[in-house]
């Protein structure tokens, strides 16, 4: 998919318009050169009109020695000679105004054409890794353990990463984000045989690190219109845009959460250091076993670690009988961070919550990479997972 390069969130969100579905933006030459690390297939960068034009010129010269096989679109307010003149010289493969959208599209689409005919492959079939976060009970961190494990998979642009709120009676991504999504989820209710990279596209808000959002309804009442079918289809098509899908569920085990359960790579359990939590979490994990539900792919995270409590980690992994593969620490900075509208990660990179966020995630990246998870899409694995879930709910 295309990347954008422009420090203007207008100029990015103008581009993305004439660009496909499901491409990526960064604010800066150093994000375009994380996120290409872990490219080898991306077949164009867009420096957007925000862009230094030294700065972008560089850029292009640096590309057409290291990565010859993306094209580089530059896209300006004003094109001179010299201007034309400079880029071709460094290498770019087009120079388009940023009025002209056709221009940039077409440009794309030509860059993708020669990708194709330089690799000889195409980009169709790739998907992420779809990572839930789930715990039995409510009030033990999930929605801030997702936050900042979402960000940090998306390494400040370098991973391109989806955060989606499932939990939709009471969803709080959003806020704890300090968006102000003006589309939901909700608003795919219907279209559960029409989803696709355009659609979930257009439902996503953007958070200034780029990693994308979909949000829960706005009201609780909707929550029962979300279908199971709507929630299979979304992740699925949110997968094959994204290299993590992250998805915060609801603290109960209802349809739509067995669902993305059901669809999942790997499962983040958070449970913290009180008895009840683990009385919970361990009849959870009995009810995954009687599912067969992420078997191999479970994850356990201790959130507000502090032995002070009179239980550590060692108890807690007998209890259980899983290892706790990341202890958050108990701090009041987390919490000041998310009032403050602005997650640790982000907040204050250096602490331990932060290191242990970071932790989770390269274990998190390092056991995807590990596995092939294939898309279900064909008949018989349609009509398996149909019949697990009516024993599910009694047929």
């Amino acid at each position: 998919m295309p990347v954008i390069v422009d420090t203007d969130p207008g100029a990015v969100t103008e581009l993305a318009r004439a660009l496909p579905p499901g491409t990526h933006a960064v604010d800066g030459t150093v994000a375009l050169n994380a996120w290409l690390s872990h490219r080898t297939d991306e077949y164009v960068v867009v420096l957007g009109p925000g862009l230094d034009l030294a700065l972008a010129i560089a850029t292009c010269e640096s590309l057409r020695l290291t990565r010859p096989t993306t094209s580089v679109v530059l896209v300006r307010h004003e094109i001179d000679t010299d201007v034309l003149n400079r880029a071709m010289q460094a290498g770019c493969r087009d120079v388009v105004r940023a009025s002209d959208a056709d221009g940039i599209r077409a440009a794309a689409a030509r860059a993708h054409q020669l990708w194709q005919a330089f690799s000889g492959q195409g980009t169709a079939g790739t998907h992420g890794s779809l990572i839930t976060v789930f715990a039995p009970k409510g009030g033990v961190g999930k929605t801030t353990t997702s936050v900042n494990l979402a960000l940090a998979l998306a390494d400040g642009g370098s991973r391109k990463v989806c955060l989606v709120d499932l939990d939709l009676a009471f969803g709080d991504v959003a806020i704890t984000m300090q968006l102000f999504p003006t589309h939901t989820i909700e608003e795919a209710i219907g279209s559960e045989e029409g989803i696709d990279a355009s659609l979930a596209e257009s439902l996503l808000t953007r958070h200034e690190e780029s990693l994308m959002v979909l949000a829960a309804p706005n009201l609780p009442d909707a929550r029962d219109r979300v279908t199971a079918r709507l929630v299979s289809r979304m992740l699925r098509t949110l997968r094959q845009q994204f290299d993590y899908v992250v998805v915060d569920t609801a603290p109960n085990f209802d349809e739509q959460t067995l669902q993305a359960l059901d669809e999942t790579d790997e499962c983040v359990i958070i449970a913290t250091l009180d008895v009840p939590t683990l009385k919970n979490v361990k009849v959870a994990l009995e009810t995954l076993d009687l599912l067969n539900i992420a078997q191999g792919h479970r994850h356990l995270v201790l959130n507000r670690a502090d032995d002070a409590v009179g239980l550590d980690n060692g108890k807690v992994e007998q209890i259980l009988g899983l290892p706790v593969i990341t202890p958050i620490p108990s701090s009041t900075d987390i919490a000041a961070a998310t009032n403050a509208g602005r997650p640790i990660v982000l907040a204050s990179p250096d602490h331990a919550a932060s290191r242990a966020f970071r932790q989770l995630a390269a274990h998190l990246a390092e056991a995807a990479s590990d596995e092939t998870h294939p898309l279900l899409q064909d008949e018989a694995d349609e009509n398996a997972r149909g019949r697990r879930w009516l024993r599910r709910v009694g047929a």
